[in-house]
C-alpha cells in the first residue's frame, strides 16, 4: 500500500471497524479493502473506476448520482488524480534535469 503521509483513522460503522487513511474528506485508502486502492469513504467504490467513467464522457453529476455520492466527493475524487499527475511529471522533469 502507498504511504499517504496520514495518520491511520479508525471509527465504528454500523457495528464494525472502518479503519482508513484519508487522503481527503471523501477519498481514502482502506487497508484490506479494494487492494488498498484509493476508495469513497465507506463504500467499496473504486475511486479508478469513477475516474475512468469521467474520462468516458460521463459528467460528475451522473457519477454521483450513480452510485450515490455527493458530487462533491467525485469533485475530490479528480481533484486528488489532477495533485498526483502534477507531482509525477514534476518529479519526471526532475529526473531528468537531473540526467542532463
Amino acid at each position: 500500500m502507498a504511504k499517504t503521509g496520514k495518520q491511520l483513522v479508525h471509527e465504528i460503522v454500523g457495528g464494525e471497524t472502518y479503519d482508513y487513511y484519508p487522503l481527503g474528506k471523501y477519498v481514502v485508502v482502506a487497508p484490506g479493502v479494494c487492494g488498498g486502492r484509493p476508495t469513497f469513504k465507506y463504500t467499496r467504490i473504486d475511486v479508478r473506476h469513477a475516474l475512468s467513467l469521467l474520462a468516458a464522457g460521463r459528467t460528475v453529476e451522473r457519477i454521483a448520482e450513480g452510485y450515490q455520492l455527493p458530487v462533491v466527493a467525485v469533485q475530490e475524487a479528480l481533484a486528488l488524480a489532477s495533485r498526483a499527475f502534477d507531482q509525477a511529471t514534476r518529479t519526471l522533469g526532475h529526473k531528468q534535469a537531473e540526467g542532463a
